[in-house]
């Protein structure tokens, strides 16, 4: 049955967890999810703008996404977002999108940069989008700022691994291409509880931003620290362009040209970039639990549903 049957159950997950919302329950399905983990400035938030094709997240400096954001995309033939606590309202201009996520954090969190475990729910549908459930999570830091407590960074770990320990997370861990592979706290992470690669993509960002001379092809190339499920490298917007308002579909085919053009990427840049991530990640998904044996049996209901007895013996 393969995607499709994948493409027919994410509806009635989303139903389920409606139901269980509007009676105030948590939805305690184990269905799998993709954790986006890395560092600050590492490039998350710009990598899910892309998926998206829109700006939407809030941006700053310090810790800008204070509670893990579980991102569904699904795709429609029009374009909105709308929030859990905000049912029944539609959103149609993503600056609105952002302003809310920004007052929902501080909301829960206020506004001295503390963190919260307590999801906001956010669903994007659009035609651009493939069927996706996404958690942004807050990015690794080191030292606290302003009123955040001393033990920050543990709080946030703490967060992660509450999610990427759950056999059915999908972990994404974004490294930028211009620091050290090898003390990447995304694959750090990944590695504690994902040792043999299982279930392990690396997405490694900023590659245009390397020192002259250098580059990352043998990251890409699964050469240096080998994940099982390989590398995936992605060109984001730099905050120049961003700042100057350069639309995201213009992004992605500057991320295009710069794979087919570069020496040392140009011999595998159908496997780079933003739309092949994507492609892999609605691919991948399914093959993690329950949604293996959630697809394979209603595979055989199907089959079941529209094979004819035979009653001649």
């Amino acid at each position: 049955m393969g995607n499709r049957g994948m493409e027919e159950l994410i509806p009635l997950v989303n139903r389920l967890q409606d139901a269980f919302s509007s009676i105030g329950q948590a939805c305690n399905l184990d269905l799998p999810q993709i954790a986006v983990v890395g560092g600050q400035s590492a490039g998350k938030s710009s990598v899910l703008e892309n998926f998206v094709g829109r700006d939407f997240l809030p941006r700053g400096s310090g810790i800008v996404t204070r509670r893990p954001l579980v991102l569904q995309l699904i795709s429609a033939n029009a374009e909105w977002a709308e929030f859990l606590h905000c049912k029944g309202k539609k959103f149609t201009e993503f600056d609105e999108v952002r302003q809310e996520i920004e007052a929902e954090t501080d909301r829960v969190t206020g506004a001295n940069k503390g963190i919260s475990p307590i999801p906001i729910n956010l669903r994007v549908y659009s035609p651009h989008v493939l069927n996706l459930t996404l958690i942004d999570l807050p990015g690794i830091t080191k030292v606290p700022v302003g009123d955040q407590p001393a033990d920050i960074e543990q709080q946030i770990r703490d967060m992660i691994m509450q999610f990427i320990t759950r056999e059915s997370c999908l972990i994404l861990a974004v490294t930028p291409a211009n620091t050290d592979l090898a003390n990447s706290d995304a694959l750090k992470l990944a590695k504690d509880v994902d040792p043999q690669g299982l279930r392990t993509i690396g997405v490694i960002t900023k590659l245009d931003l390397m020192d002259e001379g250098t580059d990352a092809r043998d990251v890409l190339e699964n050469k240096l620290l080998p994940l099982r499920r390989g590398y995936i490298g992605v060109v984001n917007r730099s905050q120049k362009d961003i700042d100057g308002k350069k639309d995201i579909k213009a992004a992605l085919e500057a991320e295009r040209k710069f794979f087919l053009s570069h020496p040392a990427y140009r011999h595998m840049a159908d496997k780079m970039g933003t739309p092949r991530l994507q492609k892999v990640l609605n691919e991948v998904t399914i093959d993690l639990p329950p949604w293996s044996c959630l697809v394979e049996r209603k595979s055989t209901v199907s089959s079941m549903s529209v094979s004819p007895l035979n009653w001649s013996r």
